[in-house]
């Protein structure tokens, strides 16, 4: 089976309120439009701007959008601020290059019992 690209959304700044909707809406459609066969919508975060809690709003509302369509986004070149942040309010956003919730980073083998094939 072959792997996908992602889609790629560059958010640019300074974040405002106004642009939540269209950029929900956006996501939503890439993970749940015709032909859509992406879980995983990729956010580059990287000319956002300074964080602050409109970047957090519009950055929650991506990420509702994209459940809603029985997805997620992904972070690209986030600043350490905007995580800080991200953390502090307990938004859980993935980044990409890290692994996800519950799987192993790469190159980390998984314990196993005696007998059984390593992961």
């Amino acid at each position: 089976m072959e792997a996908t690209t992602p889609p790629v959304l560059t958010l640019t700044g300074p974040v405002a309120r106004e642009q939540a909707t269209g950029l929900g809406d956006a996501v939503f459609a890439l993970l749940a439009g015709p032909g859509a066969g992406a879980r995983v919508v990729v956010c580059d975060v990287a000319g956002i701007g300074p964080p602050g809690l409109a970047a957090v709003d519009l950055l929650a509302r991506l990420q509702l959008a994209a459940r809603r369509a029985g997805g997620r986004i992904r972070l690209r070149a986030p600043d350490p601020a905007l995580r800080a942040l991200l953390d502090l309010v307990g938004l859980p956003v993935e980044v990409e290059g890290e692994a996800e919730e519950g799987e192993p980073a790469l190159g980390v083998e998984v314990e196993v019992e005696p007998g059984e094939a390593a992961l």
